[in-house]
């Protein structure tokens, strides 16, 4: 159990102090890992961003996760995503869905400048804890496809079965817990509120003064 995402951040960071002085990229899955990602960089003393994946809502539980999208279009499909969804159609809207989000976040997460590059760069990618580890695979994918140095996926908590399917796409996973009974990132964490999009703009903003 961590008190918060920033005991958990801090936690992370010791375990990745080896790329310390190495100036990774550290990019965070909004919006929750954002205020997490800021922490670890700066103990690092690496660079900060997100990196915009959504997952893909299965129909009647918004919270179950079918697969997930980048910001290119890039879709991962769970293996079980058609066993919940009988109509192809559900999918290619919800996609259309996501994708209009990611934009409209992107617009407002960094207006004045694009994306940092992670091309030849130690990149860590931060969640605040994995359930299905959808958006993960997403976000690993996009960021292999900019030819990263090194990738490495860095959670608090996540199940074993998540953590094998996560690890193929990944460099290395650095994971403090991977309880076998796990049903919510949120029951491992004594306070869990949802971060702001407000609280993204101004964490961003700051890291790029």
């Amino acid at each position: 159990m961590f008190r918060d995402r920033k005991e958990a951040a801090i936690l992370l960071a010791e375990q990745l102090n080896p790329y310390h002085g190495q100036h990774p990229l550290v990019l965070a899955i909004p919006r929750g890992a954002v205020p997490m990602a800021k922490i670890i960089a700066d103990t690092l003393k690496g660079d900060m961003d997100v990196v915009l994946v959504r997952k893909l809502r299965a129909p009647d539980n918004p919270e179950f996760a079918i697969g997930s999208i980048d910001e290119t279009g890039w879709t991962y499909l769970a293996e079980y995503a058609h066993q919940v969804v009988s109509n192809p159609a559900y999918i290619e809207q919800e996609k259309t869905t996501q994708l209009e989000v990611m934009h409209e976040r992107r617009n407002s997460y960094t207006p004045i400048r694009p994306p940092l590059d992670p091309q030849g760069r130690i990149v860590i990618i931060v969640d605040d804890g994995l359930a299905t580890g959808s958006t993960m695979i997403a976000a690993l994918h996009a960021v292999r496809a900019k030819h990263p140095q090194k990738l490495i996926c860095a959670v608090p908590v996540a199940p074993p079965d998540t953590l094998a399917k996560v690890t193929p796409y990944a460099d290395e996973i650095v994971c403090l817990e991977a309880p076998e009974l796990f049903y919510s990132v949120g029951q491992f964490y004594q306070s869990f509120p949802q971060v702001s999009d407000e609280e993204v703009i101004t964490l961003l903003s700051k890291n790029d003064k």
